[in-house]
């Protein structure tokens, strides 16, 4: 059965704490979502807690308190929006090595990460002409919507950001701007709350992030007030939000990720569930083949009333 707009809450967690035993602490978590009915993926690792569940507003409110019971994460950061259908298909809470991956040793976003900003400061911070502001997010994200000024890195992952920053560092320092504040945003703030550690850890001590990310600002500054451009692409089958949180009109390539608009769906470039203008030329015969036959084993599924696996 589908849920009503106003019956599916979704809350999208995350805190950077030492965890002794993360196998342990999955024991505790898995039961505690299950019993709530709620569906979603929650990832423990050394560093901490992530994850995004979804479920009836009671149930989502009751974890979320048995959450922040636990040891270490009674400053869980959760950010709420409503799906117009349960966004997940099953409750998984996975053992990873770290929580959001930047691939790179002794990053202590527990006790080195930057300066939080709230949203309701954020504005006066980054319309300073002595900030430097990052989107620290992946290009495809970027493409529909950003901060106005916010420098894209243009990466394709999170593991490519230090590296990206390395570079940038040097310029900086060659150009004598090394001691400017740097500002740095993310769709929920814990890629960003990781990277201020990086970047500290590079010996740039002015900086901040975001607190909440993206989806806090868009919830609490006023759409008259807003510095955001576009939507914010969202890592679930909403595609993206925009002011308010209110789903925007976005869906996904299946084949390169990309979020498509009605401009796009238009294009005759565009068959659903297997290529998109922006990578129509870009995949082989034999992924296009594997694409139009998982796209036909979603179409049977809707056929037959039930949810295609592979969309969860």
């Amino acid at each position: 059965m589908t849920e009503s707009l106003s019956s599916v809450k979704v809350a999208a967690l995350y805190h950077f704490a030492v965890v002794d035993d993360p196998a342990a602490l999955r024991l505790q978590i898995l039961p505690l979502c299950e019993e709530q009915g709620l569906k979603g993926t929650i990832l423990l690792a050394p560093e901490g807690i992530n994850g995004t569940i979804a479920g009836a507003p009671d149930a989502v409110d009751r974890v979320i308190a048995g959450l922040r019971a636990l040891p270490r994460f009674a400053d869980l950061e959760v950010k709420y929006s409503e799906a117009s259908a349960m966004p997940f298909l099953r409750m998984k809470v996975r053992l990873k090595k770290e929580i959001v991956s930047m691939g790179v040793e002794g990053v202590d976003a527990a006790t080195e990460k930057g300066a939080y900003v709230d949203p309701a400061d954020w504005n006066d911070l980054i319309a300073d002409p002595d900030t430097i502001v990052i989107d620290t997010r992946n290009a495809y994200e970027v493409a529909i919507g950003t901060f106005d000024g916010a420098i894209d890195p243009k990466t394709e992952s999170f593991r490519d950001f230090p590296a990206w920053f390395d570079d940038f560092a040097a310029q900086l320092r060659q150009d004598s701007k090394a001691e400017r504040k740097i500002a740095m945003f993310c769709t929920g703030g814990i890629r960003c709350e990781k990277a201020t550690a990086y970047v500290r850890a590079q010996g740039f001590d002015d900086v901040r992030h975001l607190k909440g990310g993206i989806l806090k600002y868009l919830e609490h500054v006023p759409e008259t007030e807003s510095l955001w451009q576009g939507d914010c692409f969202l890592f679930d089958q909403r595609v993206a939000v925009g002011h308010g949180l209110v789903e925007a009109d976005y869906d996904q390539c299946y084949a390169c990720r990309m979020p498509l608009n009605a401009a796009d769906r238009a294009s005759v470039d565009y068959i659903p569930g297997e290529a998109c203008p922006h990578c129509i030329d870009q995949r082989s015969d034999e992924q296009r083949a594997r694409y139009r036959e998982r796209q036909r084993q979603v179409e049977k599924a809707a056929e037959q009333g039930r949810q295609h696996l592979g969309t969860a």
